[in-house]
């Protein structure tokens, strides 16, 4: 916790080193205390705006991993499917997330639901990778030695290559949870109306930075925040099962 108020301080020292050495303009480049004044002064459309990345953020990550975790297993137990599915979800990932998100909007609305696939798209990427390496790393002689005492596959998979795969499973998951927030922006600046994105998009327009870099201060905590939290708490408590 230290370190990280350190790091603030110095940032924010740095911010306004620019500042004072630049004279930018504050359309430009607001300072921190005019960023201070803007997250006090619209306090309540921010922590509504909060709120609601923060429940995409949560909803489309558990959605994102879910899927991530049944791909990475029907890859594992099927050589087939992974021949399959293999290149489908490489090329998922070619695909450059602000080109689909307008598509997903047309095709979905403009509720949630595109904003939660933009954040599922964005998240089940790194699960289903590294769980399914994590799945098929294990040692070939414990697999040899449980075929031979008569398991079959998914009972292999199961009782032998999931416990192994999950510190690959956590480390999957702490990359998704720095991406879900920022799925869950990109989704709001092209289609919504709520959201921190949407305040940003609204705020940019009316050439606000000042509240503009309230919003972008308001993603990096919740960015760093839900990283945390999956880092301390579920890809832990996963890796102390591991082991």
């Amino acid at each position: 916790m230290i370190r990280i108020s350190v790091t603030v301080l110095v940032l924010l020292a740095l911010w306004q080193g620019v500042i004072l050495a630049t004279g930018l303009p504050p359309f430009l480049l607001p300072s921190p205390g005019a960023v201070a004044r803007a997250l006090w002064t619209h306090q309540g459309v921010l922590a509504t705006a909060f709120l609601k990345t923060l429940t995409e953020t949560l909803a489309g990550f558990a959605l994102g991993a879910v899927i991530g975790c049944g791909l990475a297993l029907q890859m594992a137990a099927s050589g087939r499917l992974r021949r399959w599915l293999g290149p489908v979800v490489v090329v998922s990932q070619t695909i450059p997330i602000f080109a689909l998100a307008p598509i997903l909007t047309l095709w979905l609305g403009y509720g949630m639901a595109p904003k939660l696939a933009v954040v599922a798209l964005v998240t089940f990427f790194p699960v289903a990778s590294a769980f399914h390496d994590g799945l098929t790393r294990v040692p070939q002689a414990r697999l040899d030695l449980a075929r031979v005492m008569g398991a079959g596959r998914w009972a292999m998979l199961i009782r032998i290559r999931l416990p192994s795969a999950l510190p690959d499973l956590a480390t999957g998951l702490r990359l998704a949870a720095v991406l879900a927030p920022v799925g869950a922006v990109i989704g709001e600046w092209v289609g919504g109306s709520e959201g921190l994105g949407a305040v940003m998009l609204h705020a940019n327009g009316r050439m606000r930075i000042d509240l503009v870099f309230a919003s972008l201060a308001l993603v990096v905590a919740l960015s760093l925040g839900f990283q945390r939290l999956i880092a301390g708490q579920l890809a832990a408590r996963l890796e102390r099962y591991a082991g």
